[in-house]
């Protein structure tokens, strides 16, 4: 783990910022569309155990919550059955916070790159972006398909770095694996209640600071701007 970098950042910067239970309120449709695609295996976990996991990818997912005998047997199966069940019976329900497109608008006044760093699928980013009305907004994202191991692995965020020409300032997340994903590459993490998880789980985690929500996130980042003499 690399120790993570002072919290100031410079405008021409970029900020990754996490899309589900970030910008977008999914993560409690994600537990129930889990819940299920595990009762349909047999396989029963508690929901409070799938929230507490929320925010991984997938393949990170099934072994964490279910354990490696689970993961052998039924890990695709599962995965393939959440998919369907969150596409069919919740992406409807999905909202964006009311926040997050000034909060993208914000960061692009302050001066900063955005790169969205998510492990969903590009049809499910894709619908996003159109809540949003954030393509403009945004100089790239990420999907599932860009890595094989997705958070708490630090894959994602660097493909996310890698898709635009800045330093990154820092992460906005949600989760306790945003956090862990942020500090192997020594990025620092600025965190939002939005998704469920609690300050003191996200400060353990790593989390530099954490905010109820976006607004009180962006009057921080305005406030760490280091202009150069």
């Amino acid at each position: 783990m690399t120790e993570p970098r002072q919290l100031s950042w410079s405008p021409s910067q970029v900020a990754v910022i996490d899309v589900d239970g970030t910008l977008v309120d999914t993560n409690y449709h994600h537990v129930v569309a889990w819940q299920i695609a595990f009762d349909r295996v047999g396989a029963l976990v508690p929901t409070s155990v799938l929230h507490r996991h929320v925010g991984m990818g997938g393949d990170q997912f099934v072994p964490a919550v279910a354990g490696d005998e689970v993961e052998a047997t039924h890990g695709d199966e599962v995965r393939e059955l959440h998919d369907a069940i969150y596409r069919e019976r919740f992406i409807d329900r999905v909202r964006p916070y009311p926040d997050a497109r000034p909060a993208l608008e914000r960061l692009r006044e302050l001066g900063l790159k955005v790169v969205l760093a998510s492990s969903a699928k590009q049809d499910e980013i894709d619908r996003y972006l159109a809540m949003l009305d954030a393509r403009d907004l945004c100089d790239a994202w990420t999907s599932s398909s860009d890595v094989e191991k997705t958070k708490p692995h630090p894959d994602l965020l660097e493909v996310a770095i890698d898709k635009v020409d800045a330093e990154p300032a820092f992460l906005l997340g949600d989760s306790v694996w945003d956090c862990e994903a942020a500090n192997r590459i020594g990025l620092p993490t600025l965190a939002v209640l939005t998704g469920g998880f609690g300050q003191d789980e996200l400060l353990r985690a790593g989390a530099a600071e954490v905010f109820p929500g976006l607004p009180e996130l962006l009057e921080r980042v305005a406030a760490l701007q280091t202009v150069a003499p």
